[in-house]
């Protein structure tokens, strides 16, 4: 499943890199791009793959990394 997300308070290019690095390590993730420029995330999930899971890990990444940055859902 495609999912996109609008990311708020994203400061730096090197922040965006190391989610999308952290991100695309998560388990049933097969694809991960971080775009600074437009602020917007965009991943793939395996078919059958935990959604709700993959999505908890990628909110952890991004919190850790960049703490008052979050990610609103656009399609």
């Amino acid at each position: 499943m495609k999912k996109t997300y609008k990311l708020t308070d994203l400061c730096c290019a090197n922040c965006a890199a190391e989610i999308e690095r952290g991100i695309a390590k998560i388990k049933g993730v097969t694809l991960c791009n971080v775009n600074f420029v437009m602020q917007k995330l965009t991943f793939e999930t395996a078919e059958g793959g935990d959604d709700e899971a993959v999505i908890k890990k990628v909110k952890k990444i991004i919190r850790r990394v960049e703490p008052d940055c979050d990610m609103v859902e656009i399609g």
